[in-house]
């Protein structure tokens, strides 16, 4: 069976949806409820956060999403127990985000092993130098079908942008800023030219642009370059507040949509 992102992209090619939310928070048991009602609800892909004491990339309202998560109890274990039965329901991408760290004390092949027995179809791993992935780790994740997707930024050259190209498949993580995550009203004209910039390479691998979405300009911003876009604070702020999957996807897509 083909990988479930390169399935994505072939038959939806703009205007992509992809949420992310830190597993166990705000409940330890929400995960694969928050799942299956963000498909439910028309969402493409989902990321799912695994929680760090230490997330480099990640803002004050996802730090604050994992520090819950891991105070309610959240290991690696105990999400892929959660996620044991999801394939029996849910059919869109599911992708793990996480550091280094927690999955190495898993091991690294195991780890890869456990995602492919579980329907997992991409890892999102922020501080896994390429060098690495390309001469430890993509050969073990090629075994198993795992996409990593790699991220690029404002500041990452040309050169390296299409050497990511030429040695990853899925889609390319484009940082819409060099900052952290966190949501913004707009988009300036120095990150528009960047997607534009990006948009005139021609890439072999479609693009995602994540970091800062959190209403319809900067939605309509981030794709009117890129394939689609994905929302992390935004949503992560609106389930913490509500408690409620279904409540938290329902103002998001109001605010996406006015």
């Amino acid at each position: 069976m083909k990988n479930r992102i390169n399935n994505l992209f072939e038959t939806k090619t703009e205007k992509l949806l992809s949420i992310y939310f830190c597993a166990g928070s705000p409940t330890l048991d929400g995960t694969a409820n928050v799942i299956r009602t963000l498909e439910k609800n028309g969402v493409d892909m989902i990321e799912i956060g695994i929680p760090f004491s230490d997330p480099m990339a990640d803002g004050p309202v996802i730090q604050n999403a994992a520090t819950n998560a891991l105070r309610n109890g959240m290991t690696v274990h105990k999400l892929f127990a959660q996620l044991a039965d999801i394939r029996q329901t849910v059919n869109i991408p599911l992708i793990l985000m996480g550091y280094l760290n927690p999955i190495m004390q898993y091991g690294f092949e195991a780890f890869c092993k456990k995602c492919s027995e579980t329907g997992i179809d991409g890892l999102i791993l922020p501080d896994l130098p390429f060098k690495d992935y390309k001469e430890t780790y993509r050969t073990i994740a090629d075994k198993y079908d795992i996409r990593i997707i790699m991220l690029i930024t404002p500041e990452t050259s040309d050169e390296r942008i299409r050497f990511i190209d030429d040695n990853t498949d899925g889609f390319i993580y484009m940082v819409s800023s060099a900052s952290t995550t966190g949501a913004q009203q707009s988009f300036n004209d120095k990150k528009m030219e960047y997607f534009r910039r990006i948009d005139g390479m021609h890439l072999h691998n479609p693009r995602m642009v994540g970091f800062g979405i959190s209403n319809k300009a900067t939605f309509d911003a981030a794709t009117e370059y890129s394939h689609g876009a994905i929302i992390g604070s935004k949503f992560v702020t609106l389930l913490e507040e509500t408690k409620d999957p279904q409540k938290a996807i329902t103002a998001l897509k109001d605010a996406l949509s006015k």
